[in-house]
């Protein structure tokens, strides 16, 4: 084969294989598209699903009618020009009803105190009310000349003031703050050095809705640990006092983290005799936990224990002592150490 047939065969070859490596970068592109398209697709229809099945879990809404609602607060809209009010209409589909004694408000204390409403029908936060709960750990926007709800590349909650997520938590919170009644509780953060934070949405809504004579007392329970510098004492608790309506009471309780009353509670019995406990052992779980339940509502009882707990599982009028907090996690429990 001559210089010039080879030179040539070459060029073919080069051209085919330059040809079959754009055709394979399409295709990639392509199936990328399909795949980043269909997961797109599969993220929005999980957080509309996930909305629907937290939805029904409420009785007496209009779920699909909701959801409409939640939508057009946002969708076709710039994802940073979403402000509280666009969720009114939502708002009153679902309104938060006046519920009095049970309202239980928080700022950065969120893993305790919602492990504790769970476990406590006597309270309530804004997480478990219909909206609070279908939206909680949600993340969504929309963006302008669409009308889908996007799931990812969303802004931040910092990122700007706006933005669907926390336009709806301002909202949602000055709803659930309007429906404040009678005695409110606030469970507020101990480990750090200003509990109460002006700007957080308890400092700056919801403390602001709490109106005399419908709110008569505010109860800050002070999560703390062990050692901790702070203490009902602290310069912001005072700043909160000066923030309420005139009218309103308060009152501070320090309570430790669970972490720090099961070390307490050890410290009594292990690596001590089983047969040998004096009742002094346990003075100090006693003095960091004391009974704290008002007058008038200490129920006693004498071989009627399935009859007086099933009568005070359904009043907020009574406490026994299992219904205390050493007694409920206590009960029924067996321990010792050698």
């Amino acid at each position: 084969m001559e210089s010039g047939e080879i030179r040539d065969s070459e060029k073919k070859r080069r051209r085919r294989c330059f040809i079959l490596a754009v055709t394979a970068v399409v295709l990639l592109v392509i199936i990328l598209a399909v795949v980043l398209g269909v997961t797109l697709s599969r993220g929005r229809e999980e957080f509309k699903d996930t909305f629907m099945e937290r939805c029904q879990k409420f009785k007496g809404y209009d779920c699909k009618r909701i959801w409409e609602l939640f939508q057009q607060a946002y969708v076709n809209q710039d994802p940073c020009e979403v402000p509280p009010n666009a969720y009114d209409p939502l708002i009153a589909a679902a309104p938060l009803e006046s519920s009095c004694n049970r309202l239980l408000f928080w700022s950065k204390t969120n893993d305790v105190v919602q492990g504790f409403a769970r476990k406590n029908d006597c309270f309530q936060t804004v997480e478990e009310t219909l909206l609070g709960s279908v939206l909680n750990s949600m993340t969504w926007c929309g963006k302008k000349g669409s009308n889908e709800t996007l799931t990812t590349d969303c802004p931040g909650w910092l990122d700007c003031e706006n933005n669907p997520p926390r336009s709806f938590w301002r909202r949602v919170s000055t709803a659930f703050g309007d429906a404040a009644c009678g005695n409110v509780t606030a469970m507020l953060n101990g480990s750090i050095t200003t509990p109460f934070d002006p700007k957080s949405i308890f400092g700056s809504i919801e403390v602001k809705r709490f109106k005399s004579p419908r709110v008569k007392n505010l109860n800050v329970v002070l999560v703390i640990q062990r050692n901790s510098v702070t203490n009902c004492t602290n310069p912001s608790l005072q700043n909160l006092v000066k923030e309420l309506d005139k009218g309103i009471s308060y009152s501070c309780l320090e309570v430790p983290r669970c972490e720090q009353l099961l070390s307490t509670f050890e410290e009594a019995y292990v690596g001590k005799d089983p047969c040998n406990f004096p009742d002094e052992a346990n003075h100090l779980l006693f003095v960091e936990n004391p009974f704290t339940h008002s007058c008038d509502k200490t129920m006693f009882w004498g071989d009627t224990k399935d009859l007086v707990h099933q009568f005070c599982k359904g009043r907020n009028h009574f406490v026994s002592l299992v219904n205390t907090p050493l007694g409920n996690i206590m009960d029924g429990l067996t321990w010792c150490d050698m």
